[in-house]
This record gives C-alpha cells, sequence and structure tokens, in this order.
C-alpha cells in the first residue's frame, strides 16, 4: 500500500470514528457558522460571502500546493466539527475529495459542482478528468458563489440577506477584476502572447485573455517534467522569442529554473521576475494578494509587464 493510499484510509477511519463520537456539529460559541475548507480560494469565497457570520478554518494555507497536500489528524477534528465543509473538486485536492464524500461529514459542498461540464478544459494528461484551475477564468469561478450561498442560508436562514449582499459584492469585485486584467494583459504584443510557468495550471486564463499556455508540468505538481519536455519549451522560447518565464507561489522554482538555463545554453536571456504568479493558492489574508480579485490584479500586472504590454 502507498504513503498516500494509507493517509487516505487513516483519514477516512478518523473521520467515521470521530463522526460518530462526537455527533453532528453545533455550530461555533458564538453562534457563527462554522465553516471548514481545503484551499485559500475556498476560504476568501466563504469570509467574503459570510462576513461576520462565519468561521473560516483553511486546511491549507499560503503558498501550500493542494496536489501535494497530505490531511493530518488535526485536520480531522476540523472537518467534522465543521457544519458545512467546503473544498474546490475536480481532483484539485487529489484523492483527497474521495475522502470527503465518503459520507462521514454531514453536509459537504464541492464548489466545481455547480460548473457545466462544456465550460470545463479536459485533462491532457488525465483523459478522464477535467482541469481544475477553474479560478482562473472569473466569468466561470464566479457561477460556485450561489451555491454557497444557498448552503449556507440553509444553515443560517436568519442571515440569508448578509449571505446574498456577500455574494453579489463577491462576483462584481471579481467582474471588476477581470475587466481590469483584460484590460493589461490586452496590452501584450501579439507575438509576445505566450505564458510559460512551472506547472499547467493557467489554461483558463489564457483561455480568458488570448494568451497561449504552456507549463513544464502538467495539470497537477506531481507530474514530472523530462527532458524531452524542457527541450521543448526551449525549442519555442528561442523560436518565438519569448522573453519571460513565471514561477509560482506554491510550487518549486526549480523547473523553470532548469528552463531558463537550458534556453541560456542555445543563447536566449529569458527573463525571470522576481515576484512569481499566484496560482494553486492565493497570498497572505489581508494583503492585496490574500483575496481573489487581488490576485487577479496582480497576476495579470506582472504578466503583462513582463511581456511586454504597456
Amino acid at each position: 500500500m502507498s504513503s498516500g493510499t494509507r493517509n487516505r484510509v487513516a483519514l477516512a477511519a478518523g473521520l467515521v470514528l470521530l463522526a460518530a463520537c462526537t455527533g453532528p456539529a453545533g455550530g461555533a460559541d458564538d453562534g457563527r457558522v462554522r465553516v471548514t475548507v481545503t484551499t485559500t480560494h475556498a476560504a476568501d469565497l466563504v469570509r467574503a460571502v459570510g462576513g461576520a457570520h462565519v468561521e473560516v478554518t483553511a486546511l491549507m494555507g499560503p503558498g501550500v500546493d493542494p496536489h501535494l497536500y497530505r490531511a493530518g489528524q488535526g485536520d480531522v477534528r476540523a472537518l467534522v466539527d465543521a457544519d458545512l465543509v467546503v473544498y474546490h473538486g475536480l481532483f484539485l485536492e487529489g484523492r483527497m475529495e474521495e475522502v470527503l464524500e465518503a459520507g462521514a461529514l454531514e453536509r459537504v459542498l464541492a464548489l466545481t459542482d455547480a460548473l457545466p461540464p462544456d465550460a470545463l478544459l479536459a485533462s491532457a494528461d488525465h483523459p478522464d478528468q477535467y482541469d481544475p484551475h477553474v479560478w482562473f477564468d472569473p466569468e466561470l469561478w464566479v457561477q460556485v458563489v450561489d451555491p454557497l450561498v444557498e448552503e449556507l442560508t440553509e444553515i443560517a436562514p436568519e442571515h440569508a440577506e448578509t449571505f446574498a449582499a456577500g455574494g453579489r459584492e463577491y462576483v462584481e469585485d471579481a467582474l471588476d477584476a477581470h475587466a481590469e486584467a483584460a484590460e493589461l494583459l490586452g496590452a501584450v504584443p501579439e507575438q509576445r502572447r505566450v505564458l510559460v510557468t512551472s506547472h499547467d495550471a493557467f489554461g483558463y486564463l489564457g483561455r480568458a485573455y488570448g494568451l497561449e499556455v504552456r507549463g513544464v508540468q502538467g495539470l497537477s505538481t506531481e507530474d514530472e517534467a523530462g527532458v524531452a519536455d524542457v527541450r521543448r519549451l526551449v525549442d519555442l522560447l528561442v523560436e518565438r522569442q519569448v522573453p519571460a518565464l513565471f514561477t509560482e507561489s506554491s510550487v518549486s522554482p526549480a523547473s523553470i529554473e532548469a528552463v531558463r538555463a537550458a534556453a541560456a545554453d542555445r543563447g536566449w536571456d529569458v527573463h525571470v521576475p522576481e515576484q512569481g504568479l499566484y496560482s494553486d493558492a492565493l497570498g497572505e489574508p489581508g494583503t492585496p494578494t490574500g483575496s481573489y480579485a487581488g490576485m487577479l490584479r496582480a497576476n495579470a500586472e506582472t504578466v503583462a509587464t513582463a511581456l511586454g504590454g504597456s
């Protein structure tokens, strides 16, 4: 049995045992709805919608790669104690979602269940799966808001107006940031509209803003890049004279540095901005990049500047 399988079995067993011992969640001591989320994107969304009426516990913090995350025993308590568990889905959290859907938890919401399959990008690496990085298309991502509003309203109907208003404000902020990002990225010259990143997380961004997207690794950071992958990317960089490569906040920069070094050996000096892109995790809470809209703006500014947009 692999270590990943052992981890899932142990987590599932812990959830079943603890749920049986503790019974249904009963809300926070101060009356707030207790919500346990997996990712920083989900945490930001729940806080925006729920406001002062939710207590949010995030299993993954800034800089944490959800593809590689391994839940611990402390996470079991947070999951069982929650009135609502919110996770992303589409296997962003890897096999952990099998545990979340195993039936031991009272109320679970997979955000991406709200999205129509024909709006999703297929995974080139895993034909039976979709690309989970849907937040990079804001017009698609805002469709996950209403199901969350509905779940919170069912749990705490006395706060229905607050949840609805929070949802509307979140959508408005997201679409405002989307418009700003479109303007910034629209200024990138046609021949430079190539985005090369650590892993293949930006397909939806490419679709939303008209960029060609390449990743050193696949959709999951568990998919390692080989020598042939690096060679193909270097060929692209040299032939198209792509001026920049981008690291990511939640992924090791090693693969990007390897591509840069290989390009230099071919006589092409490619720039890697000091500020990496925010991909599978937002920035620190309370900072501009700690919010979804702030992340969109920051990424657009970084990409547009490095690729020569004005």
